[in-house]
């Protein structure tokens, strides 16, 4: 194992919020980085061993009923307790696929997230509306810093 590693944690239930993640993955795995494993999984499948394992992580979720996707809820359920005092710190960003305003998964995500003590890197990348074929580049160019920021130690 490499000594940084990039957890991927994303709910993709349609072919668009697929490319969404395949394209965060395409960024993270940039021939220009090297030196960073990039695992990706479900947040079914996701478990707080992987969390305990990176050292950054990238969450995607798309917007129900307002939250986050029950998959991701599930997931900071998993994971809280067991990671809470030990990964305090850890650097993360999100990405939402917002059929709205994608401002109730936000504040969601946002409050698991401070409990959990982990620094957010950036803004949130909330891709709101209508598929658009603009949602994919900043999705890689997401990845792409991730992982270029772990890399050089800058996050």
């Amino acid at each position: 194992m490499s000594e940084k590693r990039l957890l991927i944690v994303a709910h993709a239930p349609s072919p668009n919020t697929q490319r969404l993640l395949d394209s965060v993955i395409t960024g993270a795995t940039s021939p220009d980085i090297a030196g960073v494993d990039i695992i990706a999984k479900r947040p079914f499948d996701a478990t707080a061993e992987d969390v305990m394992q990176a050292q950054a992580i990238i969450l995607g979720t798309t917007e129900n009923l307002g939250y986050m996707s029950g998959a991701l809820k599930d997931f900071f359920d998993r994971i809280y307790y067991p990671c809470l005092e030990e990964k305090q710190g850890t650097p993360y960003a999100l990405y939402i696929r917002a059929g709205h305003d994608g401002t109730g998964t936000r504040r969601g995500v946002e409050t698991i997230v401070t409990g959990l003590r982990w620094k957010a890197v950036q803004e949130p990348l909330i891709m709101r509306g209508d598929w658009q074929e603009s949602f994919v580049e900043p999705c890689e160019e997401l990845g792409m810093a991730m992982a270029a920021g772990l890399e050089a130690g800058i996050i």
